[in-house]
């Protein structure tokens, strides 16, 4: 996750940057979803049972205070359709940790709004362009009108809680630009851009991903809307994911336009790390199993069988503590590549998906070779 507006103004203006103190978790607590979208890692659907009990989930959780966990994204499937999920969010809450709920918000209504934005720290619903193509790409005709409807409902409450998350694909690209103009136009205080990662339907649908020119134009676009917003103080926040190459292409762009801080804004980068999965980033799928990230084709332990400690950190794999090398050891163009300590070699779980080798480069890296030479 790549905070560059975060970053550009905390730089700008001569404040900390905003600093992950622990890691944060994924966790799909069901693989049930009332929607089929096209790039969906965990490829859910209605009829998904769920496999972890409200017990295994609260026994699991101070487990996971204990070992440093911070953040608890709840995800899915449709975090929503669990009967227990608030009283799960509750508990995170008394343990002192912080929750994120990703949801595609159709189940949010009058009757839930305010219980939601009590116990999440923050709101993330996806939409993924303009009506027609969101509804295309959703699967359900009307979804685009009944995700906006909770957008608005939550964001009434003026408590700067709720943003809208997008995924970059062939199938969205044209609405990158929609998607700026509907965030400046209905006030949506934060906007998630994520790249697509090749897992679940997402590996199915490999040819839906952007080629690197047009990942290169969108990301370009991307960071100088945070320039635009910072200079016109338009309160947006734009955040990218799974995609840690868009730090150098911010980087190239914030040292032409303030060449005096450039140095700051590398110590920033370098302390930030880049692809973080295993290390700040985990994810715990709906059997219960953990993984470095949501998209990995590996697990590393299974909370319903092995003490989440000691899969953490207690007994650390061989796995893990190549992950957590900084920065790690990639091969192909990683290996000359003069920014590997700020992306730590991007997304292992696309290089796995394409090559079959965990370290090898990332495919979708859109760098060009000359601009990454030593």
């Amino acid at each position: 996750m790549f905070r560059l507006s975060n970053l550009l103004n905390s730089v700008l203006d001569g404040k900390k940057a905003r600093v992950l103190d622990g890691s944060i978790a994924i966790w799909n607590f069901t693989n049930r979803c009332n929607l089929s979208c096209m790039h969906c890692y965990s490829r859910s659907d209605l009829q998904s049972k769920d496999a972890l009990s409200y017990e295994d989930i609260i026994s699991t959780l101070p487990k996971l205070k204990e070992n440093g966990i911070k953040f608890i994204i709840f995800s899915g499937g449709e975090p929503l359709t669990r009967d227990d999920i608030f009283d799960i969010a509750a508990i995170c809450k008394e343990l002192g940790i912080i929750t994120y709920l990703s949801t595609n918000g159709l189940y949010v209504g009058q009757k839930n709004a305010k219980e939601i934005l009590e116990r999440f720290d923050y709101i993330g619903i996806s939409i993924d362009g303009s009506q027609k193509r969101h509804d295309n790409f959703r699967g359900l005709e009307g979804s685009f009108e009944m995700s906006m409807k909770a957008v608005k409902l939550l964001n009434s409450f003026q408590l700067s809680k709720v943003g809208i998350r997008f995924t970059l694909t062939k199938e969205t690209y044209e609405d990158l630009e929609y998607i700026f103009e509907l965030a400046e136009f209905e006030n949506i205080p934060k906007l998630y851009i994520s790249h697509l990662v090749y897992s679940g339907r997402g590996l199915d649908n490999l040819k839906m991903d952007l080629s690197k020119e047009q990942r290169r134009r969108a990301v370009e676009f991307i960071i100088e809307k945070a320039f635009e917003y910072r200079d016109k103080n338009i309160d947006i926040e734009i955040v990218t994911g799974n995609m840690e190459q868009d730090a150098v292409v911010f980087l190239e762009k914030f040292s032409e336009k303030y060449p005096h801080l450039e140095s700051e804004m590398i110590k920033r980068l370098k302390s930030w790390g880049g692809n973080s999965a295993g290390r700040k980033l985990l994810n715990i799928d709906p059997l219960g199993n953990v993984k470095p990230d949501p998209f990995f084709p590996k697990s590393i332990g299974n909370i319903l069988k092995d003490d989440f400690g000691d899969i953490w950190q207690k007994k650390e794999s061989d796995l893990l503590k190549r992950l957590r090398k900084r920065p790690r050891s990639i091969e192909g163009k990683c290996s000359l590549c003069k920014y590997i300590d700020i992306c730590n070699g991007g997304s292992r779980s696309r290089a796995y998906a394409i090559y079959d080798d965990l370290w090898a480069e990332d495919p979708s890296c859109y760098l060009d070779e000359n601009e990454i030479k030593h």
